[in-house]
């Protein structure tokens, strides 16, 4: 057996049985899981409307008749009978819809547990690439290390001063101590998501991970003040001169195998004392930080093509995926060679939470008052280094660990580029816009559209819960022909824009309110299964397999930063999409009007072993899509009212 520097943090959290939308009885060390998940408000579950209560359940013949039309674009009409048929034997007065949808009214309502839904939790796929996101920052240029350390200092600061920042806040942000201090559990079946129990005291420190040997540093004070930046700076130097390469095996690569595969490694480990110590102080630590090594220009070169994937997956086993902790709700990247990031579990926080934390970390970095020669003082407390015991049947878990990394990073096609935007958008909501473009781009480079979804939070009436936001197929195909046809009139295309961007933006009010259609479908779903019944046919149907093989899954953020958004597929013949826009800066004066929109940020991924996609292909084609709807509202104007 031998000992080795390494991660800690406790056991945490759950994602465990039942229906998602039925609250469960499990506990973990004498905490009710109602506590331990964010999408586990503790009971009573309480929501928006009237003060307190949750919001009504989506009605049953909404929601079917969503189905319906999400089919329209996806199906032939004579492949439709059936499904129509399904649904009506599922819907009608003593059906099995009816029932479901009172046994739902009758229970207390509990989120789905992401990423179980609506990924699947059967595939129990690893998180880089696959479950997380990332945010790439702006490269920063620092002239050698002495220029990282000080940067991931006042990067550390800014976070810190943003999250004491939100504890201010009246009410207080729900998800706060879910995203800091947060991490994932793997089980045997589900994971667990490990969060700080309401009115918890948050821990004073974070976990560092440099040559993946892991630190605890404090980075609090007493009342959990955030330590000053020069003192974390030193805390870092001290932390530097101690961790050498070679000091130990790359553990954190076990955190990026396959679920089942990590948690039968997990459990191993936490059988021992040493392990279970270490491991929980990285897993209740606020946040995780990597200081990665340089890296040989990838074929993106030191773009953001380049960055993406040091930030999505770290590169591989020999770059710096051992150097992560991907359980970590929130782990912030600071690269030697300048490539900065943060990748973060969508399943916990919003991905425009991340992306305001960043502009106010990357504002608070602007500080002039202190200055880098500061990091010469000792540290207040010295970092202290995270051990583990580690027995025989570690290392080849570690070596298929580093095969399966390699694999991953090796079969990551991502394409990055940046375009002007549409201005003023013609009066349109730009993401509405976006959106639609992006269904008249895949069109364009398959022939057909697909099954596409935008996982929307619901942190306003279900805190830490998410919802799939689904664009309108009609209207959507309709504009694609007219757009690709030389004889459709400008006034008609421009109305087809109109009438998918309206439809578009009344979807996202619905999602945004919790009517929407596809948490209530997997609601109902597990409601069957947790209730021991046959499984609905409906759910069995070819049509609706279809129709939740979601071959693109977009995501889309503000940042006045104009961070790179990244998201991987969703399936193996499918595209993630990630859009920054890039939000105008605030005037001077308050009382002037904000400035025009900076364009967007465009992060495209797809599979390389799969030869039905093509990072590059999608993104020209959206390229062109962007540019034809810019076009036409630039030469024709805004589309007006019918």
């Amino acid at each position: 057996m031998t000992l080795c520097g390494g991660g800690a943090h406790s056991p945490g959290g759950p994602l465990r049985g039942g229906s998602p939308f039925l609250r469960g009885s499990h506990s973990l060390r004498g905490v009710p899981i109602a506590q331990r998940l964010p999408g586990f408000p503790p009971p009573p579950l309480q929501g928006v409307s009237g003060g307190g209560g949750r919001p009504p359940l989506p009605a049953l013949g909404a929601t079917l008749g969503r189905l319906l039309g999400a089919l329209e674009a996806l199906v032939a009409p004579g492949e439709r009978d059936r499904t129509r048929r399904l649904v009506r034997e599922f819907g009608a007065p003593g059906g099995a819809g009816p029932r479901l949808q009172e046994r739902l009214r009758r229970q207390p309502p509990v989120p789905p547990r992401l990423p179980e839904w609506p990924w699947g939790s059967s595939e129990r796929l690893p998180l880089p690439v696959h479950t997380s996101a990332g945010l790439v920052l702006p490269r920063q240029d620092w002239e050698d290390w002495r220029g990282q350390l000080w940067f991931a200092a006042r990067l550390i600061a800014g976070v810190l001063d943003y999250r004491v920042q939100l504890e201010r806040r009246d009410p207080p942000e729900p998800w706060v101590q879910a995203a800091f201090g947060g991490c994932r559990v793997p089980g045997p079946q589900r994971d667990e998501v490990l969060r700080l129990p309401p009115g918890a005291q948050p821990p004073p420190f974070i976990t560092v991970v440099r040559n993946c040997q892991f630190f605890q540093v404090e980075a609090c004070g007493e009342a959990g003040t955030p330590l000053p930046a020069a003192a974390l700076g030193a805390a870092l130097g001290g932390l530097r001169a101690r961790a050498g390469r070679g000091g130990a095996p790359p553990l954190g690569l076990l955190t990026g195998q396959h679920r089942h595969a990590w948690g039968r490694v997990y459990r191993l480990l936490m059988r021992d004392r040493l392990n279970r110590a270490s491991i929980g102080r990285i897993q209740r630590s606020l946040f995780a930080l990597s200081l990665d090594a340089p890296v040989l220009a990838a074929a993106g070169g030191r773009g953001p093509g380049g960055g993406a994937g040091q930030v999505l997956h770290g590169g591989g086993a020999c770059a710096n995926s051992g150097n992560r902790w991907f359980d970590k709700t929130l782990q912030f990247i600071v690269g030697e060679d300048g490539t900065c990031g943060v990748v973060y579990d969508p399943a916990v926080i919003d991905g425009a939470v991340v992306a305001e934390m960043v502009d106010h970390a990357l504002d608070y970095c602007r500080h002039p008052e202190l200055s880098p020669t500061l990091m010469t003082s000792p540290p207040l407390t010295l970092p202290q280094r995270l051990r583990f015991s580690l027995g025989p049947e570690t290392a080849p878990e570690v070596e298929r660990a580093k095969r399966h990394l390699d694999s991953l990073a090796a079969d990551v096609d991502i394409h990055c580029f940046s375009h002007e935007g549409f201005g003023a958008g013609g009066g349109l909501r730009p993401e509405a816009v976006v959106q639609v473009a992006l269904q008249v781009a895949f069109y364009r480079a398959h022939g057909s559209l697909c099954a596409s979804c935008e996982p929307t939070s619901l942190r306003h009436v279900l805190p830490g819960c998410t919802d799939l936001l689904r664009p309108p197929g009609p209207p959507c195909l309709a504009l694609a022909r007219a757009l690709d046809d030389p004889g459709a009139e400008p006034d008609l295309q421009l109305a087809l824009l109109r009438e998918a961007v309206e439809a578009q933006s009344r979807r996202m009010q619905e999602v945004l309110a919790g009517q929407g259609a596809e948490r209530h479908l997997q609601g109902l779903r597990q409601a069957a299964i947790a209730a021991g019944e046959p499984l609905p046919e409906i759910f069995m149907d070819p049509a609706y397999a279809l129709a939740t093989h979601f071959r693109l899954c977009t995501v889309q953020v503000r940042s006045r930063e104009g961070c790179w958004l990244l998201r991987g597929p969703l399936v193996p013949d499918g595209y993630g999409v990630g859009v920054g826009h890039v939000a105008p800066p605030d005037p001077p004066d308050p009382r002037d009007p904000p400035g025009p929109p900076g364009g967007l940020r465009v992060a495209i991924t797809a599979f390389a072993c799969c030869h039905e996609t093509e990072a590059a292909r999608l993104g020209a084609a959206l390229r062109g899509a962007l540019d034809s709807l810019g076009g036409l509202l630039r030469r024709h104007g805004p589309p007006g009212p019918p």
